[in-house]
């Protein structure tokens, strides 16, 4: 799993690399395509209940599943999530990071600081012992005290030889509830943050989720292992 782990944020970094104004997101999804297959995976998203493409790109008001399309273009000053999953040898990676195309606001910036804060806070909680509760409340109350809101229609999953597997993951909750935790669980912690509301919208597609009022939004996401110690995030290019 923790080959998937890496090559899933090869991908992710990968794209990052790449991503660049005027370039479509369907272009961006190829890249992305190409990447994990010469690496030896398959996209773990490409056909999963559907789905048309090896990444969900969202861009801007987008939160999650966004659909690559030829005509999306990236412009400056646009926000990019990009979720990306690969499976190889039986098992799923999956992870996700919002990247900046250019300069935006630093209101946008605080935003997307302060989700990617509240996934630190939520992996510091995935100890031997702790709940998931304590997962979820970290992660809210960092959201909650910088003003922004939790979107609680979408949540975390566990991942390993299924894309989404139990347990659930909200990110949010009340310490010292929901699940225990025990090493060798491995479990994707995302949080998906709005700017205006904890309402979202999904589009005629059926897939695209985008924030209630149409504002910005942020998702960040790692695979983590439960150990006896100290959580491991197994997205990382380097362990």
């Amino acid at each position: 799993m923790m080959k998937a782990c890496e090559l899933s944020q090869q991908a992710l970094v990968y794209a990052g690399e790449v991503l660049k104004a005027g370039m479509s997101t369907y272009e961006l999804d190829r890249h992305i395509h190409d990447f994990i297959v010469k690496h030896g995976g398959k996209p773990s998203f490409l056909g999963y209940h559907g789905f048309p493409a090896s990444s969900c790109i969202s861009v801007n008001e987008e939160l999650i599943h966004g659909i690559p399309s030829k005509s999306r273009k990236i412009q400056e000053g646009d926000i990019v999530s990009i979720d990306v999953g690969a499976f190889i040898d039986g098992f799923h990676g999956d992870n996700a990071y919002t990247f900046t195309v250019g300069e935006v606001s630093e209101e946008t910036k605080r935003l997307l600081q302060v989700t990617e804060q509240s996934l630190y806070k939520g992996i510091q909680q995935a100890r031997k012992g702790n709940r998931i509760g304590d997962i979820g409340n970290a992660v809210q109350t960092c959201v909650e005290e910088a003003g922004y809101f939790v979107v609680k229609r979408y949540i975390g999953h566990g991942v390993g030889r299924e894309m989404h597997e139990d347990p659930e993951v909200p990110n949010y909750g009340k310490a010292g509830r929901g699940v225990r935790l025990v090493p060798g669980m491995t479990i994707a912690i995302e949080p998906m943050v709005n700017q205006t509301t904890e309402q979202v919208r999904v589009l005629g597609d059926k897939w695209t989720v985008v924030e209630g009022n149409n504002k910005m939004c942020a998702h960040f996401e790692h695979t983590v292992l439960i150990t006896e110690g100290d959580p491991v995030i197994m997205t990382l290019t380097s362990h």
